[in-house]
C-alpha cells in the first residue's frame, strides 16, 4: 500500500484539514478539561485493546464525547487513540492522519446534530423521553459521515466508481454503531448521575461480551474466505487456461445480485458460487483440460460432469449454503440445451443463472488460447442475444444495465498466463465456449 494514488493522498490532507477546522472551537470553548482529557485516554487505551483483540472500535466513548460535549471538545476525543493507533500496512502515518481524521469529522457532526436536537439538554436532565430521538440523529449522521468519507478514499486508491465505493458502507456499519450509540447513551446518562463517571465506565463490561461475538464472526469469515482461496488456487494450478476467470466471475455475479437488489448476505452466497463454479475440474483429468486439440465426445462427457464433481467437492462447506446449487447447475440453458440435467426456465435455481451470465460475459471478454476477447459492447450485445434461449433475461439486463452505469472493472489478482497457440476448430469442442 505504499504506492497510495496521489488522489488519495490528496484526499487524506483535506480531511485532515477539515478536522483541523473543526477543532478550531477549542481555543474560546470554556468547556472543563478533564472530562474530555479523561474520555480520551480512555479512548486511547481501549482502541488498542479493541483492534488487537476484537477488530473493532471504541464507538461507545466517541458518542458518549458526542452526547456530553461540544462539537469541537466531543471532535477531541479520537484524535490521540486515532493517531497512536497500531499500523499494520505502510505508509503508517498517512495512515494514522487518515483515522484520525474520519473519526474527528464523525464526531464532530454527530456532536452538532445531538445539540441542535436539544440532547445535551435531555441528557443533563436525564429526560428519557426526549434522550432518544437527538442520540438516533447522531448516530445516523456518524454512520452517513463515515460512510461518504470510507467511499470518498475507496474511489481513488482502488480505482472504484464512487458510486460503487460507497455501495452497502452505510447500511453495514448502522446496525453495529447503533448498538454502541446505546451504550454511548447510557454511559453519558450514567455520567450526570450521582454515582458519576465511575458507573459510565461499567457500561464497557456488557460492550466487551458483544466485542468477542463480533471478533468470533470476522474469525470466521476469514476462514470461509481461506477455504475459498484455496480451492481457487488448486484450481488456477490444474487448469492455468482459467487462471483468473474464477475471481472475474465472482465479482460480475456480485454486480448482477446487487443490481437485482438482493440482501448483502445473499449477495456474498452467490459471489462465492462465481469464484468457486469450475471447482469440479478438481476432478476433471489434466490431460483434458490442457488438450491443445478437439475434444471427443467421450472426453467432452467427462469435463461435462465438472458440476457434479464441484457439487460433491463443496458438500461439506456448510457456509455456502444455495452457491452449491449454482455450481451444479450454471451450465444449465433456459430451453434444456445445457448440462448436467438439462433443466428447463425457472426449474434452475437464481444464482446458477447469475453465474451462467457473469461466466458467459467473462469467457467472451477475456482472451483465449483459440479466441481474442470481444470488446464489452460486443460481449453484452451476444448475451442479449441469447436471452431467453440460454440466459435469463433478468440477468443480462442486470448486467448491461450496472456496466453501462459503472463500467467493468475487474479486479483480479492472477495473471493470465501466455498459452499455446490453438487451432480454431478446437473452439467449439470445448464445453463452455461461446459463439
Amino acid at each position: 500500500m505504499d504506492g497510495i494514488p496521489v488522489r488519495a493522498r490528496v484526499y487524506v490532507v483535506c480531511a485532515a484539514v477539515g478536522a483541523l477546522c473543526c477543532l478550531l472551537p477549542l481555543t474560546t470553548d470554556r468547556t472543563p478539561w478533564w472530562p474530555v482529557l479523561l474520555l480520551a485516554a480512555l479512548y486511547a487505551c481501549g482502541e488498542r485493546v479493541a483492534r488487537r483483540r476484537f477488530a473493532g472500535t471504541l464507538y461507545p466513548v466517541l458518542l458518549a464525547g458526542a452526547f456530553l460535549f461540544p462539537a469541537a471538545a466531543a471532535a477531541l476525543v479520537p484524535l490521540p487513540g486515532a493517531l497512536l493507533s497500531r499500523v499494520e500496512h505502510g505508509p503508517a502515518a498517512l495512515r494514522r492522519v487518515w483515522r484520525a481524521a474520519r473519526l474527528t469529522l464523525g464526531v464532530w457532526a454527530a456532536s452538532r446534530t445531538h445539540e441542535a436536537l436539544g440532547g445535551r439538554e435531555a441528557v443533563g436532565a436525564s429526560d428519557s423521553p426526549a434522550l432518544l430521538l437527538p442520540a438516533v440523529a447522531a448516530v445516523l449522521v456518524l454512520c452517513l459521515v463515515l460512510a461518504v468519507l470510507d467511499g470518498g478514499i475507496l474511489a481513488p486508491a482502488e480505482g472504484l466508481p464512487p458510486r460503487r465505493a460507497r455501495h452497502g458502507l452505510f447500511l453495514r456499519s448502522l446496525a453495529p454503531v447503533g448498538v454502541h450509540g446505546l451504550a454511548g447513551l447510557m454511559m453519558a446518562v450514567l455520567w450526570h448521575s450521582p454515582y458519576g463517571p465511575v458507573a459510565a465506565l461499567l457500561v464497557l463490561f456488557p460492550m466487551g461480551v458483544s466485542w468477542w461475538v463480533f471478533a468470533q464472526y470476522h474469525r470466521e469469515r476469514a476462514a470461509h474466505q481461506a477455504t475459498i482461496r484455496a480451492l481457487v488456487q488448486a484450481v488456477d494450478i490444474k487448469d492455468g487456461y482459467t487462471r483468473g476467470h474464477s475471481e472475474r466471475v465472482g465479482q460480475a455475479s456480485m454486480l448482477i445480485a446487487r443490481e437485482l437488489g438482493m440482501d448483502e448476505d445473499r449477495v456474498e452466497v452467490i459471489r462465492f458460487a462465481g469464484i468457486l463454479h469450475d471447482v469440479g475440474k478438481l476432478g476433471v483429468p489434466t490431460r483434458l483440460l490442457r488438450k491443445n486439440g478437439p475434444l471427443t465426445p467421450g472426453e467432452r462427457r467427462v469435463i461435462e460432469l465438472h458440476p457434479e464433481y464441484g457439487h460433491e467437492i463443496t458438500r461439506g462447506i456448510s457456509f455456502l449454503g444455495e452457491a452449491r446449487s449454482a455450481i451444479l447447475h450454471h451450465h444449465e440453458r433456459l430451453d434444456g440445451s445445457g448440462y448436467p440435467y438439462g433443466l428447463v426456465g425457472s426449474q434452475i435455481p437464481e444464482p446458477a443463472r447469475v453465474v451462467a451470465v457473469a461466466d458467459a460475459f467473462d469467457a467472451m471478454t477475456s482472451t483465449r488460447s483459440y479466441s481474442r476477447a470481444r470488446p464489452v459492447p460486443a460481449a453484452l450485445e451476444e448475451l442479449r442475444r441469447c436471452a431467453g434461449d440460454h440466459f435469463d433475461p433478468r440477468m443480462v439486463t442486470a448486467l448491461t444495465r450496472v456496466i453501462a452505469r459503472d463500467g467493468w472493472h475487474p479486479v483480479v489478482t492472477a495473471d493470465e498466463p501466455h498459452l499455446p497457440a490453438q487451432s480454431p476448430a478446437a473452439a467449439p469442442e470445448r464445453p463452455g465456449a461461446r459463439r
